[in-house]
């Protein structure tokens, strides 16, 4: 959605109160402006666990901002992973109209179309704030909704984790041969690179990944960051904790619309859903932000050792990568996208590479990141 179109939306919804509320000098219980702004109850499948009051939370915002936003007459119910369908099926589920809405993951469907991994993330990509910029100025949301066109699905940024970590291990990394025959759980391209680096790859819902520790099923995994690593227990059940996630150096979440259930609603409903999609892209990345640098400090106050990745487990990471994407690259559509990715990081790199870096490199000698 280009910034003209989410400044128009957000006008509308602003308005949608007033248009909601009647037309002229007509009230709002009168027949006509009753037939224009229908009761209607949609349903939306979730990816994640009620727990994880942020990542499943962006759904209950958005969820509550249409209510509102419509006076209670559009209302949008949110489940949980698993309730009514498995984390791993919502985009099918909203494809087949089951539901007709979805917060998932792009690169959890990427078995379908591994172009699906721009939705979320690629390794060694774009920061939150410039994926967001890529989704709504550089043409990223026409180019991705392209992929998903074919599915019936309309696609809308849906919240973004921002850097994530590394993930937790049951035994320290040294060196790049310390990775053979581990057992991690990490989805998306990331999986696909640590699949080649030796790494035995599991694809596990977040609510799974504590037990999986515990038991010894996996030896390592990955999920967010501080905060719901913590609310997850990980921390209790695994000694290292590693840095920076590579493989997902921003994570946008997404919010999948049934086409043909979007096309029915009227005009003001579409415009509500569209602001209230867009209030909680907003939302998760403030609170992560907010919350993952108290959950970090009392997590490196405990037990756990935290650690950064051996320089040859970047460098094999980084090279994989791109020998991975460039495979990829023999399918037309992903080429598309990969080209439209690049171009924006490159652009966007060199701006921010000058006026931020420098900035908080200079801050950072001085010890006042911190501060």
């Amino acid at each position: 959605m280009k910034r003209r179109h989410f400044i128009r939306s957000t006008a509308l919804g602003a308005a949608a109160g007033t248009v909601l509320a009647g037309c002229g000098t007509q009230s709002a219980d009168s027949p006509a402006v009753q037939s224009s702004t229908p009761t209607l109850r949609w349903r939306l499948a979730s990816s994640f666990a009620r727990s994880l009051d942020t990542i499943y939370g962006a759904a209950e915002v958005m969820s509550n901002r249409v209510s509102q936003l419509t006076d209670g007459r559009f209302t949008i119910r949110v489940y949980p992973a698993g309730e009514v369908v498995p984390a791993f099926e919502v985009l099918d589920s909203v494809q087949k109209g089951t539901v007709q809405m979805g917060h998932s993951a792009g690169y959890y469907y990427i078995g379908k179309n591994p172009a699906f991994a721009f939705e979320t993330t690629i390794p060694f990509g774009l920061t939150a704030r410039q994926y967001n910029s890529w989704v709504y100025e550089g043409g990223g949301q026409e180019i991705l909704r392209e992929l998903f066109a074919d599915y019936g699905v309309l696609n809308y940024p849906g919240g973004n984790t921002g850097a994530q970590m590394g993930g937790w291990f049951n035994r320290e990394i040294n060196n790049l041969l310390d990775l053979s025959g581990l057992s991690m759980r990490i989805p998306g391209l990331g999986g696909r690179v640590m699949d080649q680096l030796g790494v035995t790859v599991q694809q596990i819902p977040g609510g799974e990944i504590y037990p999986a520790l515990e038991r010894g099923a996996i030896d390592a995994a990955e999920w967010v960051g501080p905060y719901d690593d913590e609310k997850l227990g990980f921390n209790q059940v695994a000694r290292y904790y590693y840095y920076p996630g590579w493989w997902e150096p921003s994570a946008n979440l997404s919010f999948f619309v049934n086409q043909q259930s979007i096309q029915e609603l009227p005009s003001a409903y579409q415009a509500a859903l569209e602001v209230a999609m867009a209030e909680a892209n907003q939302y998760m990345l403030a609170r992560y932000d907010a919350l993952n640098p108290p959950a970090f400090r009392r997590i490196v106050n405990s037990d756990v050792e935290l650690r950064s990745f051996p320089r040859d487990v970047m460098d094999a990471a980084y090279t994989v990568s791109q020998d991975l994407l460039q495979d990829e690259r023999e399918d037309p559509g992903f080429a598309r996208v990969h080209d439209s990715f690049l171009t924006w990081r490159r652009d966007s790199d060199e701006w921010i590479r000058t006026a931020e870096y420098e900035m908080l490199s200079y801050m950072n000698s001085h010890g006042e990141a911190g501060a």
